[in-house]
């Protein structure tokens, strides 16, 4: 079994404020581990600060930090204070993000997304270790930087990674890999990537999680999620690698045509099935322990809302999150 069990924070529908009683209740029930997104939220840093400072108990992580959105030396610095809040307790996930997040939303140049992941990881692995970096990168140059607060201990980096030129360079410079929107039997695939890894190799997968018996709710849940990702280019490349070309071509065609409920309808139940974990808790904590049996070693939920977490609010959360947890592990 997993040593550990992560949930991404923060929950949707709950103030950031009233996370100060989330977090206890996620260590109570047996997570380890609080990671989290940075798309159109929150940002990555800011919900762990808070889980650092009112739940020492938790390990933290982002998944991701993207790399175009901030500059070498914020992101260093960024990191840097949260690993000297909390110690040995963080571990920094950064990557490509997406055209959308990086240009649209943030004014970036996405452009060279393998190149500047290469890039920035090796910049951080130094400005982390304390080092000055006067260097011309070939995406970026920096002169002259040296983080002023160094933390006593770095935080490790891990590298979201999909096809295989970014799995080999998260097997070969960084501390894990963060996997993202794939099966349980996917798993194996993408490893097999990353055999020159250490034996420490980190492996963190997000996992979408619509924890109830409807399963129409959830497989229309799950719908959306598909066509919202797997419509991005880089996650059907990845797709296609993984050999569902096939199931998620009519799907891409009504796409591209701006048949919005087409491609809704073009989703099989069976690919949504192997994409997003739903049903009763105890079959979501088997289903994720599959992905930890493949050879994740940090399992992330992301929980979706479901009707019975709207109907019953806060306490409805904080019993899911104990039925979902492994305290008795």
């Amino acid at each position: 079994m997993s040593m550990r069990w992560g949930l991404t924070v923060p929950l949707g529908g709950v103030p950031l404020a009233d996370h100060a009683a989330v977090f206890p209740a996620l260590a109570d029930a047996g997570f380890t581990d609080a990671w989290t997104a940075e798309v159109a939220g929150t940002d990555a840093f800011t919900p762990l600060a808070l889980a650092a400072a009112w739940e020492p108990r938790l390990r933290l992580g982002t998944a991701i930090a993207p790399v175009y959105t901030r500059g070498p030396g914020l992101l260093a610095m960024t990191a840097a204070a949260l690993a000297e809040t909390a110690p040995g307790r963080f571990q920094l996930g950064i990557g490509a993000s997406s055209p959308v997040v990086a240009g649209d939303w943030n004014a970036a140049d996405f452009v060279k997304p393998f190149a500047r992941s290469r890039d920035m990881l090796r910049f951080l692995r130094a400005a982390l270790a304390g080092e000055l970096i006067d260097q011309e990168f070939p995406t970026f140059t920096v002169k002259r930087f040296r983080l002023e607060r160094p933390p006593a201990v770095p935080p490790q980096i891990l590298l979201a990674a999909l096809r295989p030129q970014m799995l080999h360079l998260a097997a070969a410079e960084a501390d894990g890999v963060i996997l993202n929107w794939l099966s349980a039997a996917d798993v194996h695939t993408a490893l097999a990537e990353t055999k020159a890894a250490g034996p420490d190799f980190a492996v963190a997968t997000r996992i979408f999680v619509v924890p109830t018996d409807d399963a129409a709710y959830a497989r229309a849940v799950g719908r959306r999620l598909i066509t919202s990702y797997l419509t991005v280019p880089a996650y059907a490349a990845f797709h296609r690698w993984l050999g569902r070309e096939e199931a998620l071509t009519p799907m891409w065609r009504a796409w591209e045509s701006g048949d919005r409920k087409g491609a809704l309808a073009a989703i099989p139940d069976s690919l949504v099935d192997e994409l997003v974990v739903h049903g009763a808790p105890d079959e979501v904590r088997a289903r994720v322990q599959a992905y930890a049996d493949a050879g994740v070693t940090i399992p992330v939920m992301a929980l979706l809302p479901t009707p019975e977490l709207e109907r019953g609010g806060l306490s409805a959360l904080t019993s899911l999150i104990s039925a979902l947890g492994r305290g008795d592990s």
